[in-house]
């Protein structure tokens, strides 16, 4: 199997995971994008909605190559085997902590929110000049909506690093989209019953130790989930 094939169940997996925290934080997001472009039919909502969502799968594509080539370059600096148990337990930490901070344990990323969201705005005007465009307008706020602060984002852009390449890190990020494509879909549509089970404080601690275990299995040793982010050296 291919680096490629791990990083994109990786990813799938991952975006599984996510799905109710991606279904209550991008549901309205995702309908807000809808009728900024005031569809005039059901199809063309859909359109506009699948087109958005293509973009913002590419935005996290793009940031997952960047992190993927950084991880090729600690592969580069050091041993292969002290560079893999670096970048593993690098991201298992990483997802551990993201996990732990959506269940309430651990204190949130907000340092690096305000970091991205500075980008994010920046993004986003620079791409609100398509806007009045029917294809490249949804496709540019899908691009400035995958900049959006997201701690589930976080996790698989870590995550990334893992596949040591800027194809791999690509392709987990396309699988982390693909995973949480119907959620969001979902939501944008009306169906709200994902959002409203996320509110509630169990289930934002099962999410978040849903990921935190994720994290975990990565680097333990028995576990089938051990080598699917990324390849042995």
């Amino acid at each position: 199997m291919q680096i490629n094939e791990f990083s994109l169940a990786g990813g799938v997996l991952l975006g599984l995971a996510s799905a109710l925290h991606c279904a209550a934080m991008c549901g309205g997001i995702a309908s807000g994008v809808v009728f900024l472009f005031d569809p005039k039919s059901p199809w063309d909502r859909a359109r506009v909605l699948m087109t958005a969502q293509a973009g913002r799968i590419a935005a996290y594509m793009i940031a997952g190559a960047i992190l993927g080539a950084a991880g090729a370059s600690v592969y580069g600096a050091f041993d292969h085997a002290v560079a893999y148990r670096l970048l593993q337990w690098a991201g298992a930490v990483t997802l551990m902590w993201i996990g732990l901070s959506v269940a309430g344990v651990l204190p949130s990323l907000s340092l690096l929110d305000r970091y991205v969201a500075a980008l994010s705005a920046a993004i986003s005007k620079v791409l609100g000049r398509f806007r009045r465009f029917p294809v490249a307008g949804p496709l540019a706020a899908g691009l400035g909506w995958g900049t959006i602060p997201c701690p589930m984002v976080y996790a698989a852009l870590f995550t990334a690093t893992l596949t040591g390449s800027a194809t791999g890190g690509a392709t987990l990020m396309a699988g982390f989209g693909l995973g949480t494509l119907p959620a969001v879909t979902l939501t944008a549509f009306g169906v709200t019953a994902l959002a409203r089970v996320e509110a509630k404080a169990l289930a934002r601690g099962a999410i978040g130790l849903a990921i935190a275990v994720l994290g975990f299995s990565t680097v333990y040793p028995s576990s089938p989930t051990a080598g699917l982010l990324c390849l042995s050296p």
